[in-house]
């Protein structure tokens, strides 16, 4: 059995479900552990909901507490490291290391634990995974309205993730990535391939968004707050094209996205640790158009 740590918020949660999706695709027996959310208390427990829960059609095996502890044997109370050493018991974690770890394709009987956000670990799946990961109906009616604009349109999604990336403790990993440039760059590459585009800009920050994207074409999505929060996502995902944040969330919408001739945008780097070459992200994310902080397009 191989068990997957869940953490994170419905884009990383999306993550730890699709390698769940992979690993079963390659005939492993896998269970998901949500003990983060809900046995979990102190710096334990996550402070996100689990989001997996509000997509009614996912379907998933979960660990018992007694499977967790099985392969987390890692007390380090005398007692139980002397019944490790004379049992031969270990902690069977194996920690996310790298961008990219195919040989967790051929291990058994771990726990693995992280985020595994690479494109090329689900590259193969992506039809799968949008068949399975759906989104209960809005009942909010300008969703609705927008939907039935979108189905007419040149729709393109463009997101901006702000508050959080802006104070002191994800400033330094997040911030200086997607840059006016980048966004410039972005609309530029779009605008000269598709015919009379319709932007339509979800951000956590709306203010923000009205100043700065107030074209005729362009249009703030700022209803959706709360529960309602992955309806963002389901509209990212009926747009035609898709421009991504270094974000989860909007990766997602534009990987949901079943337009066959859609072009999707990202950034070079999600985040300021990231030691990938251009080369190697780009053989990472095939599909995709990466972008630097100037506004680059990376080419392998």
């Amino acid at each position: 059995m191989i068990i997957i740590h869940v953490m994170g918020g419905l884009g990383n949660q999306l993550y730890q479900y699709a390698l769940y999706e992979k690993l079963r695709s390659l005939g492993k027996h896998v269970k998901l552990d949500l003990y983060a959310y809900k046995e979990a208390a102190g710096e334990e427990r996550e402070w996100r909901p689990l989001e997996l829960e509000w997509l009614e059609a996912l379907q998933y095996e979960v660990c018992t507490m007694e499977e967790r502890q099985r392969f987390l044997d890692n007390s380090m109370k005398p007692a139980d490291r002397i019944r490790r050493k004379l049992t031969g018991r270990k902690d069977r974690t194996v920690r996310e290391r790298a961008a990219y770890m195919p040989e967790i394709y051929e291990m058994d009987d771990v726990y693995l634990y992280g985020f595994w956000g690479c494109e090329k670990y689900y590259a193969d799946i992506i039809p799968l995974l949008q068949e399975k990961i759906t989104f209960p109906e809005s009942r909010n009616p300008r969703t609705a309205e927008v939907l039935r604009a979108m189905a007419e349109e040149n729709a393109v999604s463009i997101h901006i993730r702000r508050k959080d990336y802006l104070t002191v403790a994800d400033g330094k990993r997040y911030m200086g990535i997607c840059t006016d440039a980048y966004y410039e760059s972005a609309i530029r590459y779009i605008t000269e391939r598709v015919e009379r585009p319709v932007f339509y800009i979800f951000s956590d920050d709306p203010a923000y968004a009205k100043a700065h994207y107030c074209q005729e074409n362009m249009h703030v999505v700022d209803w959706n707050t709360g529960r309602e929060s992955m309806q963002d996502m389901a509209l990212m995902r009926h747009c035609r094209h898709n421009i991504c944040a270094n974000s989860t969330f909007s990766i997602w919408g534009a990987r949901l996205n079943g337009h066959p001739d859609k072009i999707m945008i990202r950034p070079l780097h999600h985040d300021n640790y990231e030691t990938l070459d251009a080369q190697t992200a780009c053989a990472y994310w095939q599909g995709w158009v990466l972008m630097d902080a100037d506004g680059n397009v990376c080419e392998m």
